[in-house]
């Protein structure tokens, strides 16, 4: 596939003028992203970013006891490496492949170029940075106030989202160090949503069976990231039908 191409499945690159993509193409690197790597380290200089096709990646915060929790994701909506433009070059958090995929490297020195030039791309950058520290900012009210089993559901409906598939593969281990909570905690949540018939889980594979009952169960933290992300972007990334659409469709 061409790199035109695979790049317009990325929210941000798609909705570049097609001069301003046309000068950005040729710098814009398709690469492989495997479960738990590492994009970008604590404290490090980013030499790239990378625009998500078809994988998650999450942002996490780091204790000093080796603990974790995360504080956002990026998927085909966005880009993993703000602190480049916004003139920070470093930051304390860490960038993990939460789930494998594809996606674009572009090298920091060609962003930066072309976010100085002050057109759609900086306007776009600055719009997705604004929706990202509000879900920054939801999670932490989230992990505060509401439920495991809420913020599971959460989670699952925001990595769903940005995947656009209903299987997803992550072990209860990775989910726990995601939310920062025990492992117990998880498992327990976990089994919550499979006796309500709205997930199944078996060996690191989780499938969403009733998109809209999770959207019931879920707290207000979901909608409020997904409205945000889609009065600040150029166009939402479209739901998986549920079971009632399909049904209705038929």
């Amino acid at each position: 596939m061409q790199v035109l191409q695979r790049a317009q499945l990325n929210r941000l690159l798609a909705a570049l003028p097609a001069s301003d993509f046309a000068r950005l193409s040729p710098h814009l690197e398709p690469v492989s992203l495997t479960l738990g790597e590492s994009l970008c380290e604590p404290n490090k200089e980013m030499k790239h970013v990378y625009f998500p096709v078809d994988c998650i990646v999450s942002l996490l915060c780091l204790m000093e006891d080796g603990s974790s929790a995360e504080t956002s994701v990026v998927g085909n909506e966005g880009i993993v490496g703000v602190s480049l433009f916004m003139g920070g070059e470093t930051t304390p958090s860490q960038a993990v492949v939460q789930a494998a995929g594809h996606a674009y490297r572009l090298t920091g020195r060609a962003l930066k170029a072309e976010f100085h030039r002050g057109g759609p791309m900086q306007h776009l950058l600055l719009r997705y940075t604004q929706a990202l520290l509000t879900q920054m900012a939801q999670t932490a009210v989230c992990n505060r106030h509401h439920t495991l089993d809420q913020q599971l559901c959460r989670w699952l409906l925001l990595s769903q989202d940005r995947l656009q598939s209903t299987e997803l593969i992550m072990t209860q281990e990775l989910i726990a160090n995601m939310l920062g909570v025990r492992r117990e905690g998880v498992t327990e949540a976990a089994n919550n949503l499979k006796k309500a018939g709205l997930i199944s889980y078996h060996r690191g594979h989780i499938s969403i069976l009733d998109r809209a009952g999770l959207e019931r169960r879920v707290c207000e933290c979901y909608e409020v990231v997904r409205r945000e992300y889609a009065r600040l972007l150029p166009r939402e990334v479209s739901k998986p039908s549920t079971q009632a659409d399909q049904t209705g469709n038929e």
